[in-house]
């Protein structure tokens, strides 16, 4: 398959041993009560090049031992501590919306819970989750508390367990979808505001930016930029003036490809079956975001 056939959201790409393995949300056919269509289980794709990918193969899926029935979202795998981590958002009926992490041994086989419940408060809608290690080898889980519970969505952070099966600190506000200044509502009523697809980034000169997207005014879907004063997860977090991207287009995530070079990649147009994975170099020689 070529790149420009693949339909998914929420691209996530790991490099590993001279193969890439992209994960996303799986988008099919809309119907009554499901925008993206049906979303039941997780894919990776794999290639050697980022353009050649491999047919779809399964690695997760509904079944009768895991709480999470539908809105399978936003797949994200982390190497940790020589395991793979697939850390993604799930929906069942009477329960809200969480993150929960998953493991396997290698990046393409069946992961697996790693934990009963998500990592993510049980009386809270959250989604997005990505993995953040901290300065002195904490984990943490950053996500986002959505819209449709709060209003104003907001970008949060836990301190999890060594084997991140469970939050072990109270959950941190980072920042709100009203932190940029042209955040668009989500309704007619003028309500709802969209924090969505937070990932980590450290540049060469130590500074840690954090990419995430909501909804602008004027141009649709936006990938944001937030740095931290002290370059790490504690500082206070502060929105940069310019967007990373603004033409309908975000949910992205930042790899180093085969040749050592940094790539952003993102799901764009953000239009139902229209969504594609867009890679893109948008680094400086000093490894910093050119924006």
């Amino acid at each position: 398959m070529k790149l420009s056939e693949i339909n998914i959201r929420d691209p996530f790409i790991l490099t590993y041993e001279d193969k890439y393995y992209m994960y996303g949300s799986r988008v099919g056919q809309p119907y009554e009560g499901s925008m993206w269509g049906d979303q039941y289980g997780f894919d990776v794709y794999e290639s050697d090049d980022l353009e050649n990918w491999s047919a779809p193969k399964c690695i997760f899926e509904k079944n009768d031992g895991f709480w999470g029935e539908y809105h399978f979202w936003a797949p994200e795998v982390h190497m940790y501590k020589g395991k793979f981590y697939l850390i993604a958002t799930f929906k069942a009926k009477g329960r809200c919306r969480g993150t929960h992490v998953l493991v396997c041994d290698t990046p393409n086989g069946t992961f697996v819970p790693i934990s009963e419940n998500p990592a993510t408060p049980l009386d809270w809608e959250c989604l997005d989750g990505t993995l953040y290690i901290d300065k002195k080898g904490k984990p943490h889980l950053v996500f986002c508390h959505e819209w449709l519970q709060i209003d104003n969505g907001t970008v949060c952070e836990v301190e999890l367990s060594d084997d991140l099966s469970r939050a072990v600190s109270e959950p941190r506000e980072l920042w709100d979808a009203k932190s940029y200044p042209n955040v668009k509502a989500t309704t007619k009523k003028g309500t709802g505001f969209v924090t969505d697809g937070p990932f980590f980034y450290r540049c060469e000169n130590g500074e840690l930016l954090c990419i995430w997207s909501t909804h602008d005014k004027d141009t649709g879907y936006v990938e944001l930029v937030c740095k931290s004063s002290n370059g790490d997860i504690d500082g206070d977090w502060v929105l940069l003036d310019k967007p990373l991207f603004d033409k309908d287009g975000g949910h992205g995530m930042i790899f180093t490809d085969l040749g050592g070079n940094l790539r952003f990649v993102m799901h764009s147009p953000n239009t139902i079956l229209l969504e594609r994975p867009r890679i893109v170099s948008l680094f400086d020689k000093d490894g910093c975001l050119s924006i």
